[in-house]
């Protein structure tokens, strides 16, 4: 096993975050994972929203959160409203109901911007990854475990394994940006 299989995990890792991190980016028709950054203060203590209420999307526009306990319905129904999410909340008394606003053309685009700085993060952090397995390629050639012609072998593969991944961040931006754009 290679240096560089050692290390496509936390390639993986850097993919995984990316993902889950534009996947809370806005996109007109309502998502759950917008909500996955709220916490609710619970008994004095700040908890994810999902742990403490079932969140569902029977509508396009529109998702429901139930609380399991009751009590906690007026305590969501804050920290909706003062969340920078820009959603507004309707208590109906066992549920809370989101209506998520139609977007205009330049939410949208400033959304795109957002992505496009997300995607950017998840460049440097894949060569962030490459730049640590580089250096231990060439550590380990100077420490004799291998030649240098493994050395210039290994950085090849790793530029290669480094395309790839940037390659598939590139893929999963363009599908959201396009999921944003679509009115």
């Amino acid at each position: 096993m290679s240096i560089i299989d050692n290390h496509k995990i936390d390639f993986g890792k850097v993919i995984d975050h990316f993902v889950s991190d534009i996947a809370t980016l806005k996109t007109g028709r309502a998502n759950p994972a917008v909500l996955d950054l709220l916490k609710v203060e619970v008994y004095g203590i700040y908890t994810p929203i999902n742990q403490v209420a079932s969140i569902s999307v029977p509508e396009a526009r529109s998702i429901i959160i139930q609380p399991w306990d009751k009590n906690v319905i007026n305590d969501i129904d804050k920290a909706i409203r003062e969340s920078d999410l820009g959603l507004s909340s309707v208590n109906e008394g066992d549920k809370i109901r989101i209506v998520i606003p139609q977007m205009t053309e330049e939410s949208r685009k400033e959304i795109v911007k957002t992505l496009n700085k997300k995607i950017e993060e998840a460049r440097i952090a894949v060569r962030g990854v490459r730049d640590e397995i580089k250096d231990e390629v060439i550590e380990a050639e100077k420490n004799k475990e291998f030649g240098e012609d493994e050395k210039y072998s290994l950085i090849e593969q790793l530029d290669k394994v480094t395309s790839e991944f940037n390659d598939k961040i590139k893929e999963l931006g363009e599908k959201k940006e396009k999921e944003i754009m679509t009115v």
